[in-house]
């Protein structure tokens, strides 16, 4: 499969998503669980390109190998604290929007907001909400895995 774009980058929109990565990762939110919640939403979107780019960030910042091969199962590993199985379920539930699934309940919300004060879960919806903008555009496009941005 070849990517349909091959060269998309717009220096106005690379400045906003700039931008967009500044209050994520300011917002207070341990950078660690915002490299979890992205790998999670680009394994479930099947996003090559934002797995591969989501590994490697998050080795960068010092995540293990171990826990790395069982984002796809956290909730049968005991790999995970109680903040980032919050997280975790968190993104499960913006992400899977499709085929009547109940999005994110108040359960869901209640236990992400016993983890994060309101600032961090500003960060942590805002990074659910790019990733999965980034899935559709590299889906869209089918750029391949292997590159990082």
């Amino acid at each position: 499969m070849e990517a349909r774009l091959k060269n998309a980058a717009n220096p106005e929109v690379i400045a906003a998503i700039q931008q967009l990565n500044k209050a994520i990762y300011g917002s207070g939110a341990d950078p660690l669980v915002l490299e979890l919640v992205h790998l999670r939403a680009s394994q479930i979107n099947g996003c090559s390109p934002c797995v591969y780019a989501g590994v490697r960030s998050a080795k960068q910042r010092g995540e293990s190998e171990e826990r790395l091969h069982n984002v796809v199962t956290w909730r049968e590993t005991p790999f995970f604290s109680e903040a980032e199985r919050a997280a975790l379920a968190l993104t499960e539930a913006a992400t899977r929007l499709q085929d009547g699934a109940p999005g994110v309940t108040d359960e869901i919300w209640a236990e992400a907001a016993e983890h994060f004060d309101d600032e961090q879960l500003s960060g942590i919806v805002l990074n659910i909400a790019i990733t999965n903008f980034f899935n559709r555009i590299n889906r869209t496009i089918r750029e391949q895995a292997g590159k990082t941005w």
